[in-house]
């Protein structure tokens, strides 16, 4: 009893770690998305040039993916994890000085460079911590701190904006990092390297994974229809997530007039939802899986349920009412991260932990670029049509589309044996 109350409190412990950085890694990003209705004129932005800076972002997010989830199955990811937040907290304060569009496009390149490490850090975090039977919930509970994130930066912005000015805003959000980096430092230590974790706890931990510890190259992972599904999945789906962060903000302002004083609330409301439901949807399947179903029907059925809640957004630009809007925004916010969470431990049902990191590497690749191409492509429909209905009508079908490629590529969910 003793050593399950100490792996357990030590995993908790370890999803703090987890939910903060990714906290903070939400508060970085969506700060230009907060501030955008309000310096865009100031600063001589175009509807074309933002989404230059939010394309650069991306851009740099899925080279970076590229990347990092192969230098975390290299070095591990507690030094990982480490330099990563030393990167993107640097950048986030260094957009402090610039003004100009291409100023801001360089900056956002290297932040986005940096924040491109957490979430394979994290996912891979998960996977050598926690057994399969509880992946989902853990990887729900982590993930749930991009919602506390997208809550917490507009009450930090806005007030740090009112008080102190852009400048400010930049220095306190970049200051958050390296508060989180002295704790990670000192108390975080992999599955091998924990002096005090016991014989057992350690079987309890890997029980039922696989034993393959050698790490998997590219060309052995990418034939895999598996690889190729999950990476289409992301490729047609993140983008939305992206549009919510960086365009909500406007949207709420141009097609409701809500002020960054007004904001608040309909932004705490809707990622308040984004939180819960990832947090249900890791635990939906979770659930289904400790009722005796299969992995394969109870990730692909909380998957479906997620993608079919997303449907009711493609009605939010033909409503007046601000609230009815935001309730369709929050159930499709909710549902994308139920849908996340799920797709992140999909990867790790699938692939053994050497190979975790670089899966999502890959398909975090794929959903930069598909967020890279929206951003311009948003950018350039609202300066010619000055409105959001197409987004929003594509957004809400492209989710169904995805389970659909999930469902015919993989016809069942279940560990590789062979990656060549």
């Amino acid at each position: 009893m003793a050593e399950k109350n100490n792996i357990g409190n030590y995993r908790w412990r370890i999803l703090a770690f987890l939910f903060f950085a990714t906290t903070i890694n939400y508060i970085d990003r969506q700060v230009i998305g907060i501030l955008k209705p309000y310096v865009a004129d100031r600063l001589g932005w175009t509807e074309a040039g933002y989404g230059l800076i939010v394309g650069a972002f991306q851009l740099a997010y899925a080279l970076g993916l590229l990347l990092t989830g192969r230098v975390l199955d290299m070095v591990g990811t507690k030094i990982g994890y480490a330099f990563a937040m030393v990167v993107w907290s640097i950048a986030a304060a260094a957009h402090a000085t610039v003004r100009s569009i291409t100023g801001f496009a360089v900056v956002r390149f290297v932040l986005g460079f940096g924040e491109s490490a957490n979430f394979p850090a994290a996912v891979k975090t998960v996977a050598e911590w926690f057994p399969k039977k509880e992946r989902a919930l853990a990887t729900g509970l982590f993930n749930s701190g991009s919602s506390v994130g997208a809550i917490l930066g507009p009450m930090i912005v806005s007030a740090a904006f009112v008080q102190l000015g852009l400048n400010g805003v930049f220095f306190i959000t970049g200051s958050l990092g390296f508060l989180w980096l002295v704790f990670w430092v000192s108390l975080y230590h992999s599955p091998l390297k924990h002096n005090t974790l016991s014989k057992n706890e350690f079987k309890y931990i890997h029980g039922d994974r696989d034993s393959d510890v050698n790490r998997i190259s590219w060309h052995r992972l990418l034939p895999h229809k598996e690889t190729i599904a999950i990476c289409l999945s992301r490729f047609v789906t993140d983008w939305v997530w992206w549009f919510f962060l960086f365009w909500i903000p406007d949207f709420l302002k141009k097609m409701h007039h809500v002020d960054i004083k007004q904001l608040r609330l309909p932004l705490l409301v809707i990622y308040s939802a984004a939180g819960i439901g990832g947090i249900l949807g890791g635990w939906l399947s979770s659930h289904l899986i400790r009722k005796g179903k299969s992995i394969d029907f109870a990730r692909k059925t909380a998957i479906l349920i997620c993608a079919l809640c997303v449907l009711p957004i493609v009605t939010v630009t033909r409503t007046s009412n601000l609230w009815l809007a935001i309730a369709f925004i929050s159930l499709a916010a909710a549902a994308h991260s139920g849908w996340a969470s799920n797709i992140f431990t999909v990867v790790s049902d699938i692939y053994p932990k050497s190979a975790v990191g670089s899966v999502v590497g890959l398909s975090g690749f794929a959903g930069a670029v598909g967020g890279t191409m929206a951003a311009t492509g948003i950018g350039y429909a609202l300066q010619f049509t000055g409105n959001y209905l197409l987004i929003f009508s594509v957004a809400g079908s492209v989710y169904l589309l995805a389970w659909l490629i999930l469902k015919l590529l993989i016809p069942r969910i279940e560990l590789l044996q062979r990656y060549s």
